[in-house]
Parts: C-alpha cells; sequence; structure tokens
C-alpha cells in the first residue's frame, strides 16, 4: 500500500515542502520511501544548499526563513 506525506526539508535559511510517498508494507522497516523518492529529497536538499530555489521549486514549494526579533 502506498500512501503520501509531505516532509519539510531545512537547509540554511531555507525550507522545501516536498511531497513524498511512502510505501506500507507488512515489514519491519515500513513505512519507507522507494529509491526515486529518497533520490528526490537529495536532489532538493543540494539546490537548497547551494541556494538553486529555481531547481528546487520543480518538485517542492520554497520557504524563506526569517528570524523574528521578540
Amino acid at each position: 500500500m502506498k500512501r503520501m506525506k509531505t516532509k519539510f526539508l531545512h537547509e540554511g535559511k531555507y525550507v522545501a515542502e516536498v511531497t513524498v510517498e511512502l510505501i506500507e508494507t507488512d515489514e519491519e522497516w515500513s513505512p519507507y520511501l522507494s529509491l526515486e523518492e529518497a533520490y528526490k529529497i537529495d536532489d532538493i536538499r543540494e539546490c537548497l544548499r547551494n541556494g538553486d530555489l529555481e531547481a528546487a521549486a520543480k518538485h517542492a514549494k520554497v520557504y524563506v526563513l526569517t528570524p523574528v526579533a521578540v
């Protein structure tokens, strides 16, 4: 069985909101990501790390974190 889940990836001052597909089985490691979904997360994280927001935005919603003075 497969289900969708939203994950948040934080790199520096950026956060990406990405939807991934989790695979659920009766095995002990369940739920888990497919290899393709894991590579997608890695690619988005690398784009954020390099400041390539345009490429990251192709697969995720990208946000900039702004400090709040309290």
